[in-house]
């Protein structure tokens, strides 16, 4: 017998060998019959595949996002075998999950690929799926594995083969079609009841353009049709919520081929909003202890290599401003921390003065790939929030932890009420790829987790996704339409102190390095204006919107009275304009609730005598004729409900 222990800490036990799909069998049928796979220990098993040691195992369903990537791993397969079907002789590459789906990188020879293709292959995909075909995994050798291939002419596969090590070797099979893959996959093909190919493109084989161009299918499939509709749906919501779109058609940002690719140049209505969310930052930075700092935009290149950037990220930057002395470099900005870390060392500092937190809306360049760059989210000039707080190590969990408060105060006030804490860690089975002791990794991880814990945080842990200086807490939220988004980052460095010999002195008078944390709420400034954007469809929170109110003067004669009304608000720090234009009240309204404005201000006869506004609210409608003062006071208690929530 082996001892199996449960994600609830209970331990059952079962005969050597037993499946995880018998586990969820002895636990309820219904369990069984949607069981795609199982994590057991810290690796994913097929859910046929025997257990012959105690272990922890986890049984996934299509509710958990490892058993979605089963599912679209299998389904990946699916899609090969339909190809194989339709198109003798179609080579392969890869065919990984991804976030939504999966893609198959495939050589057709000299046929060519398009849209007009789609439904057939749709069609073939479910025809074979309703077979309800096996995966098999089958262990084999590199021999074995390399005249499989060779015999089948798949030098795509072959080519894979070549990194492998005898014994780490696996085929899948199912129906007629045989893979190379590690798996793990869903128990057979019936599990999937809907698929639908989404794109096509190309793609150079291991990503070398000196390579062959492969065609690369996007497709997802799904347990049942309806959940197929409702994907589909959440697209069409998702392209009329297109950051790139709404901020076109609200006149925030714009991009010029003459300023640069992945360079933003912020509208003054995007600057009116980019501004109020700094100052929203400011004031809650302000009361949590920060100063605010400001450094440039360039610095001497012997400040990154000191910090290690330069050694990490130096051949994909903009490359060295080189100056009339000879030798003289400097680099534009990629990082604010090691500029921070200098300002420490601006004078000597004891243990009473610690934590100091040192807070910067600095702008940063980055040279991405151009086939990267994607409207906000993807730019290569953009600012951070940053903020880096100097400490003892005693003080680490609990500037962490307010940092944490700091983090929700923000999504509480931007109406971001769904999200997962991320801690990255380091990869254990690849510690080159960072910088610092075992010892510093280990209390820096051991603080983030302890931290998160005691916030009560829902998280997930990846290993391998920490950055090469330290763990960091990743705060991933779902936008309304069930996006996930990484926004907002807190991360512990015990590095950069030791890399810039930070010190102080500590109370036995002795010298010590503070340990370091680097935060950023908004994570950039222009990707998390893009997620804003998409998650409220243009309908910005009231507290932030560039333009809070129009008044509409119902004809000429009342532009004077509008006018007042417009200087009163303005005294009160509330935003917006006067539609002045020769049209009709009806067109008026519309046009403001084209440009979302939250509030439409109507003037008339009735409402100048009674030194009034006719109320409307966008999306909702009439809410009545009120004194403008009164106006006042419910456009302010609005606001403070959202930022004091």
């Amino acid at each position: 017998m082996i001892n199996i222990t449960l994600p609830d800490g209970s331990v059952r036990q079962y005969p050597k060998g037993v499946t995880s799909h018998e586990i969820a069998s002895s636990i309820s049928e219904g369990l069984a019959r949607n069981v795609l796979a199982a994590k057991v220990n810290d690796t994913v098993w097929d859910s046929n595949r025997p257990i012959t040691e105690d272990a922890t195992v986890q049984l996934l369903t299509w509710n958990d996002d490892l058993g979605k990537n089963a599912f679209w791993h299998s389904s990946a397969h699916l899609l090969a075998e339909a190809l194989e079907e339709l198109y003798p002789g179609v080579k392969f590459g890869i065919g990984p999950p991804i976030e939504n789906g999966f893609y198959y990188d495939v050589d057709l020879g000299e046929r060519t690929f398009s849209q007009d293709d789609f439904a057939k292959v749709e069609q073939k995909m479910l025809e074979l799926a309703r077979n309800k075909e096996e995966f098999k995994r089958r262990e084999v050798s590199k021999a074995e594995a390399t005249a499989y291939f060779t015999q089948k002419g798949d030098e795509y596969k072959l080519d894979l083969i070549k990194d492998l090590e005898d014994g780490t070797i696996t085929f899948y099979e199912q129906g007629n079609f045989t893979d190379l893959c590690r798996g793990p996959h869903i128990p057979n093909t019936g599990f999937i009841k809907a698929a639908k190919l989404m794109n096509v493109a190309g793609a150079y084989w291991r990503g070398d353009e000196s390579k062959k161009q492969l065609t690369r299918i996007y497709a997802i499939t799904f347990p049942k049709q309806k959940e197929l509709a409702e994907y589909l749906e959440r697209l069409e919501e998702a392209k009329k919520r297109d950051h790139r779109k709404l901020g076109k058609e609200l006149e925030l940002f714009a991009f010029s081929e003459k300023v640069g690719m992945g360079l933003p140049l912020w509208l003054p209505k995007g600057t009116l909003l980019r501004e109020r969310l700094e100052q929203f930052m400011r004031k809650a930075q302000m009361r949590a202890g920060y100063q605010p700092v400001v450094t440039p935009h360039i610095a001497s290149k012997e400040l990154y290599v000191t910090s290690g950037h330069y050694e990490k990220y130096g051949a994909d930057s903009f490359q060295p401003i080189r100056t009339p002395n000879e030798g003289e470099e400097f680099f534009l900005k990629p990082m604010n921390c090691p500029h921070h870390c200098e300002i420490y060392k601006t004078r000597p500092r004891s243990y009473k003065e610690l934590p100091v937190r040192l807070a910067e809306f600095g702008t940063v360049y980055r040279y991405e790939q151009s086939g990267e760059l994607h409207g906000l989210t993807r730019v290569r000039g953009f600012t951070q929030d940053d903020a880096h707080i100097f400490c003892r190590p005693d003080q680490v969990k609990e500037e962490f932890i307010k940092v944490i408060d700091l983090v929700l105060y923000v999504f509480s006030a931007l109406g971001f009420e769904d999200y997962t804490a991320q801690i990255s860690l380091r990869d254990p089975e690849n510690k080159a790829k960072y910088i610092g002791s075992d010892e510093a990794w280990e209390k820096a991880e051991r603080a983030i987790i302890e931290a998160a814990t005691e916030k009560g945080l829902p998280t997930v842990t990846e290993l391998g996704e920490a950055a090469f200086y330290g763990p960091k807490l990743d705060f991933m939220v779902r936008d309304a339409i069930g996006r996930k988004w990484q926004l907002g980052t807190i991360q512990v460095d015990y590095n950069l102190p030791e890399r810039f010999q930070l010190e102080y002195i500590g109370a036995d008078n002795a010298k010590h390095r503070p340990v370091m944390i680097h935060r950023a709420p908004f994570g950039s400034l222009e990707r998390f204006v893009a997620v804003l954007i998409e998650h409220c469809g243009g309908n910005f929170p009231l507290w932030l919107s560039p333009e809070q109110f129009a008044i509409l003067p119902i004809s000429e004669k009342y532009q004077d009275f509008a006018q007042q009304v417009y200087d009163r608000l303005a005294e009160m720090d509330i935003r917006g304009f006067v539609d002045n234009r020769d049209e009709k009240i009806g067109r008026k309204i519309r046009d403001a609730e084209v440009r979302k404005v939250p509030y439409m201000l109507i003037v008339g006869e009735k409402e100048q005598e009674e030194n009034a506004v006719s109320v409307r609210r966008h999306g909702e409608g009439d809410l009545g004729s009120m004194p403008v003062d009164a106006f006042i006071d419910l456009f302010q208690s609005k606001i403070a409900e959202m930022l004091n929530k």
